[in-house]
Formats: structure tokens, C-alpha cells, sequence
């Protein structure tokens, strides 16, 4: 799920659409210290469990070494003409990753993350 921005509001549906990727399971999603993430009317699905990374510690968050492949590899020194093109150029990256693996465990399996899940 790509949106052009995050706030309180699309948060619980994007917590809804990533619970409903995996109904049988249950999900631990890490989160920073942003403000819809913490919003008093967030609702949380019965297959998730939110858990807060410590403040000021964006080296722990798996997702910030995905963005920064992304950035590295795909958006670097690219003038994109609109929103749109950048929406297109993360979706065929996050969709290039998806397909592999290796790549993608290589960035977030964090062994304090690896040990807890067995």
C-alpha cells in the first residue's frame, strides 16, 4: 500500500490492509515515534501487535534501510517530473525487492528481530 502522505486517518486502514496480508498469522509491526502512530483513535487489528522503537534510534527500524535502498539504488540523482512518477518509481522498487528475498532479509532481519520470532 502506497500513499502519496501518512496521518491518524490512514493509518488504521493501512494497519487493516497489511493485517489482511497475512489472516493466519499473527504480525509485530515496529513503528517510530510519529504522531499517527500513536493516535487515540487507532485501530488495531486482533492479529497485530504494535510495539515502539525507542526515540531518536532510526538505525533499529527496518523500513529506514529500505528506504535508504531505495534511494540509493532507484531515486538517486533522478528529477521526477510529479508525485505520481515518484509513487511509480518506490512501487517498482518495493515490488523488485518482493521478488527478492535475500535482498530484502539482508536489509531488516536484525538478529534481536530473527531471535524473538523463534
Amino acid at each position: 500500500m502506497i500513499l502519496p502522505w501518512v496521518d491518524a486517518k490512514l493509518m488504521s486502514p493501512f494497519l487493516a490492509h497489511s493485517s489482511a496480508q497475512f489472516p493466519n498469522e499473527h504480525c509485530v509491526m515496529l513503528l517510530d515515534g510519529a504522531g499517527w502512530h500513536k493516535a487515540n483513535d487507532l485501530v488495531v487489528p486482533a492479529n497485530m501487535t504494535l510495539v515502539s522503537l525507542p526515540p531518536c534510534s532510526p538505525e533499529l527500524n527496518p523500513a529506514e534501510h529500505v528506504w535508504e535502498y531505495i534511494r540509493e539504488n532507484d531515486i538517486r540523482n533522478k528529477v521526477l517530473p510529479d508525485l505520481d512518477r515518484v509513487m511509480d518509481l518506490v512501487e517498482t522498487s518495493l515490488r523488485r525487492l518482493h521478488e527478492s528475498p535475500e535482498v530484502l532479509h539482508s536489509m531488516v532481519a536484525f538478529p534481536w528481530i530473527t531471535r524473538s520470532a523463534a
